[in-house]
């Protein structure tokens, strides 16, 4: 689950978003659908390079270790974006919200719009890369600690959703994933000439190192200790009624986090000219560039299929993990469920990219689709139970932890499957002459297909729930609510709109799959001539 598939995530290297020399050096992209299930580690299309042909790291090992730390930067706050949710969810916030709140993910998915500004506008003395990420890692330091002073104003502290500013917590992490978005996209770009020719492939290996840790630590670890009842339970001999982090403190303690390193790497590190990129491009022929691709038919066809396709996940996607926090599965607990699944995430990709390197990688793609839609309604029947196997406020059996870690295990392989194959297509069908371009524009394209399905399924969960007060009269608004509640009454659900769209994204998946398959399966029978505009033999 998105964590977050569909939810981290993330393009093809943003730096190629102007013409690099025949082949991309480096790509990248991160999977941010589904960004409010089971807390998720961003997936990465690259796994280490260990060829021979790349010699020895020692040269470059002060270079991989500040790239991982700037990696790492970059996703602590993606890691709170991705847990944020789950503390709206324990305030029992609207789903209307927690849509609204999804927009935060946008950023990274729309990069490209500004990549090629990033990638072109620099002052020379300073350094193209440092022009962009030290102003930029600033302004995060900046925000982080603002932040840190109005964090109660804007979550509140209690768990009513009165107290939640939902506005100005997104307008906020919406900022602060923009400005992540462009450091990952200097970051990106300084990776090709901080490293030296050889070791160029380890810069892909930053990305997913640097940034999974970083939103290990923005989510899973933060959610912990901001947890009161796993620290007393786990950490403490003398319960209190905080954790042992707050969000203020954290933000307090990256804002301070990033002031200093960047002040660092600002006097500390030499950026070398880029001598590998094309400079003969200028942004407006890179923009003509994209605007040519786009009106290919090939690709108008697989756009539609990129932009639909994940319409069938989004209600289990999207909507599973807050589900069962309102059933009573502590945030802290949902959590940590990521932990046990790293190491199955680090070996799928190498495992699967072994039946997705032949001619048809996407017909990986089209197999595991009806298995992870089976898990999706699966997902559903677990919500359902969770309800009724619920031992005491808070906790579950053994086995019905156990059920949803299997169940998870096996989401994550239809996922990692799916998302490797298009990751190999998406390689298969990019021009080499514009390869980054190309690139960046298909993942793009992928990331939005996750991003609106989700953001449009928390909007609609609550208008197709249907609540009614013990009294007999309805409980469907708030105001409603309130007067039901006002007079001694409860509100009870009648009809969950979490399994009305469960049921219609499921029909949604077997049409898209009935009337999708055989298109999805001849765009891959094309050759590469259909895939290249007009002017691409240039050299």
């Amino acid at each position: 689950m998105r964590n977050k598939d569909d939810e981290k995530s993330q393009e093809a290297d943003s730096s190629g978003a102007r013409k690099r020399v025949q082949k991309v050096q480096s790509s990248e992209y991160t999977d941010f659908d589904a960004n409010y299930s089971f807390p998720h580690i961003p997936m990465t299309s690259s796994a280490p390079d260990t060829s021979p042909e790349h010699g020895a790291i020692s040269k470059d090992l002060s270079n991989i270790m500040l790239l991982m730390f700037l990696y790492l930067l970059q996703g602590i706050p993606l890691g709170l974006a991705g847990s944020i949710p789950m503390l709206l969810q324990s305030r029992k916030v609207s789903y209307t919200d927690q849509a609204l709140f999804s927009l935060v993910y946008w950023p990274f998915s729309i990069k490209l719009l500004w990549a090629p500004l990033v990638d072109s506008l620099y002052v020379q003395w300073f350094g193209r890369r440092k022009t962009w990420l030290i102003p930029i890692q600033y302004l995060m330091g900046v925000f982080m600690l603002i932040l840190s002073t109005q964090a109660k104003f804007l979550l509140g502290d209690s768990d009513h959703q009165d107290n939640v500013n939902i506005l100005g917590l997104t307008v906020i992490f919406v900022f602060l994933n923009f400005l992540a978005a462009t450091q990952d996209i200097a970051v990106d770009g300084w990776a090709l000439s901080m490293l030296s020719k050889p070791n160029v492939g380890w810069a892909s290996t930053c990305n997913s190192v640097g940034q999974t840790a970083g939103y290990f630590l923005g989510n899973v670890i933060f959610l912990a200790l901001e947890s009161a009842d796993f620290c007393n339970k786990y950490l403490r001999s003398q319960p209190q009624t905080e954790g042992i982090v707050t969000l203020s403190g954290f933000l307090w303690f990256w804002g301070i986090t990033f002031f200093v390193t960047t002040t660092l790497v600002g006097i500390l590190k030499k950026e070398t000219k880029d001598i590998g990129s094309d400079q003969d491009q200028s942004i407006a022929e890179t923009y003509k560039t994209l605007v040519k691709v786009i009106c290919l038919k090939p690709v108008i066809t697989y756009t539609i299929i990129l932009l639909t396709s994940k319409v069938a996940f989004a209600a289990a996607d999207s909507l599973t993990g807050l589900k069962l926090i309102e059933a009573g599965l502590p945030k802290e607990t949902l959590a940590l469920f990521a932990v046990p699944i790293v190491p199955l995430q680090i070996v799928l990709p190498l495992v699967i990219s072994k039946y997705t390197s032949g001619p048809k990688p996407m017909n990986i793609w089209l197999k595991a689709y009806p298995y992870r839609l089976m898990i999706g309604i699966l997902y559903c029947v677990v919500v359902y139970w969770a309800s009724h196997v619920q031992t005491s406020p808070g906790e579950f059996p053994w086995y019905f932890y156990v059920v949803i870690l299997s169940f998870y295990a096996l989401h994550q392989v239809a996922v990692y499957s799916m998302f490797v194959a298009q990751m190999a297509f998406h390689a298969k069908i990019s021009d080499p002459v514009i390869g980054g371009t190309y690139m960046t524009l298909l993942n793009t394209v992928a990331n939005l297909g996750g991003n609106w399905p989700s953001t449009l399924t928390l909007w609609v969960v609550d208008h197709v729930t249907w609540k009614t007060c013990s009294s007999g009269l309805s409980c469907n608004s708030e105001d409603m609510k309130k007067e039901c509640l006002n007079a001694g009454n409860t509100c009870v659900t009648s009809l969950d709109g979490y399994f009305v769209l469960c049921l219609v994204c499921s029909v949604i998946g077997l049409l898209f799959l009935k009337s999708r398959s055989s298109s999805l399966r001849h765009l891959g029978e094309l050759g590469e001539k259909s895939w290249r505009y007009a002017h691409s033999g240039r050299s």
